[in-house]
């Protein structure tokens, strides 16, 4: 029971911290002047603001890019990683081989993966394009997405599946009846999880990209001259994220 409680403590706690820093980047979004040792802004105004929405800045079409990209990206690897995610789920000496294949990527640097597909992408000629960046985040997105998702194979699904086999249902109407509804947390988290993956790709992007503007290309340099339009920047970079951590939050809770 201490355990339990002491567990539930350090969670609320952790919660509480996160909170306080991601209160921290709207204010120092709003803030003009901030100078160190103050704890309060000493000048608030929409710098940071007017320079995102101006036209010339280029954040609109780096956000609609990166959104893109992660969105089809993401699609892309639920869509590739559906059959694996159901191999690893079932635990088998196939399925944790697999495992370890598809963990490989994601201890390579991503700007190391980037040049050596950007290198690829050139001679097949299909370079600089927002369909080459959705596939070169498939790298690691895809990962992230299967590993996820076999949590939610991992259960009874296949049991339940079999049922509704033996009772007539078809094929649809068990992806859609059993299936679907028995692994929504697991896949509403892979898909954030996905998403976020790709949103956030900064090494790749800049490897494959050919000068496509990105947001976190867009965020990096601002981070260094400009902490107002940075925080800004961020602000507008945690929108979707946030979004989507809703959407996954609530599947988990109408399982």
């Amino acid at each position: 029971m201490h355990s339990r409680s002491g567990g539930g403590s350090w969670m609320i706690g952790a919660m509480v911290l996160l909170g306080v820093m991601l209160a921290v980047l709207p204010l120092r979004a709003a803030a003009d002047v901030w100078r160190a040792p103050a704890v309060w802004p000493q000048e608030f105004g929409t710098r940071g603001l007017a320079y995102v929405a101006a036209t010339g800045s280029g954040a609109a079409r780096a956000a609609a890019n990166s959104f893109a990209v992660a969105t089809a990206s993401t699609v892309l690897a639920a869509l590739l990683a559906w059959p694996a995610a159901r191999l690893i789920g079932r635990r088998t000496r196939i399925g944790r081989v697999l495992f370890v294949v598809l963990a490989l990527p994601l201890v390579v640097p991503p700007l190391a993966v980037g040049t050596g597909l950007s290198t690829w992408f050139l001679r097949l000629g299909v370079a600089d394009s927002l369909a080459t960046l959705a596939v070169s985040h498939l790298v690691y997105v895809i990962p992230y997405v299967c590993l996820t998702l076999a949590v939610g194979f991992s259960g009874d699904v296949e049991d339940l599946e079999d049922a509704a086999r033996m009772l007539g249902a078809g094929p649809l109407t068990r992806l859609w009846r059993i299936t679907a509804p028995a692994i929504a947390p697991a896949l509403a988290s892979a898909l954030l999880l996905g998403f976020v993956v790709s949103w956030t790709q900064y090494g790749t992007s800049l490897a494959i990209g050919g000068g496509i503007p990105m947001l976190p290309l867009l965020v990096v340099p601002f981070a260094h001259s400009d902490a107002q339009i940075a925080a800004t920047l961020s602000v507008v970079f945690l929108v979707p994220v946030l979004g989507l951590l809703g959407v996954a939050a609530a599947a988990g809770r109408h399982r």
